[in-house]
């Protein structure tokens, strides 16, 4: 009976930590579509991914507290909630960059931001929905596949790459258009730009320690 429970537990822990993983990854996707939105003109639209968003970041926070309650009750080896709680952890982080570039799309659907712009904004977000694509399918790949998973990990260097060169041509075009846009809307397009960023670097961050991992289960 005793190990009856322990393996419910750690089912549990694992499905809860699993659908959080899940939920941090589907906030830039609605960053994305938000930004898309934004750019045809479309308020209403871009507001209603923003709404769906902040309902599943806070999935996220509730999710994360529960997880962690599990973890201390010890159903799992020591390695192994350590791993899951430094992995939450990170795509917390994540999330949060998510819900701060969110922010400032909802402040700029009333601004006046010129068109190429929102251009290169939806390109990066493109790119963040790739990143945060692979490091679902290297964190999935990490019990079945090690060797698969430190691949895909590895491959989100080069896509993070294409997001910072759009970080440097957004700020480029923030100075040659700053004439035809006040100082609140540059302001807030710098916030929005950074958080993209920031996001990105996260998921880096994860993803290079998804690679320790991957290394760690390939030499046992």
């Amino acid at each position: 009976m005793e190990k009856w429970f322990a393996q419910r537990r750690k089912s549990k822990v694992l499905e809860l930590a699993d659908r959080e993983m899940t939920l941090a990854i589907d906030t830039v996707t609605q960053l994305q579509r938000s930004i898309d939105e934004a750019h045809k003109g479309n308020k209403k639209e871009a507001k209603a991914s923003i709404d769906r968003l902040s309902l599943i970041e806070h999935e996220i926070d509730e999710l994360r507290r529960t997880v962690f309650e599990e973890l201390t009750r010890g159903s799992l080896p020591a390695k192994d909630r350590e791993d899951i709680m430094h992995l939450v952890k990170r795509l917390d982080v994540m999330a949060d960059h998510v819900k701060d570039s969110a922010r400032s799309v909802l402040v700029l659907l009333e601004a006046k931001v010129v068109k190429d712009i929102w251009n290169k904004l939806a390109e990066m977000a493109s790119d963040l929905v790739a990143i945060a694509t692979t490091l679902r399918k290297a964190i999935e790949k990490l019990g079945a596949s090690p060797s698969e998973a430190l691949e895909l990990a590895k491959s989100i260097d080069s896509v993070e790459g294409k997001v910072d060169e759009k970080y440097i041509e957004v700020k480029a075009l923030l100075l040659q258009n700053s004439e035809k846009m006040n100082a609140a809307t540059l302001l807030f397009l710098k916030d929005l730009v950074e958080s993209m960023e920031c996001v990105a670097d996260s998921a880096d961050d994860t993803a290079d320690y998804v690679r320790i991992l991957a290394v760690a289960r390939e030499t046992l």
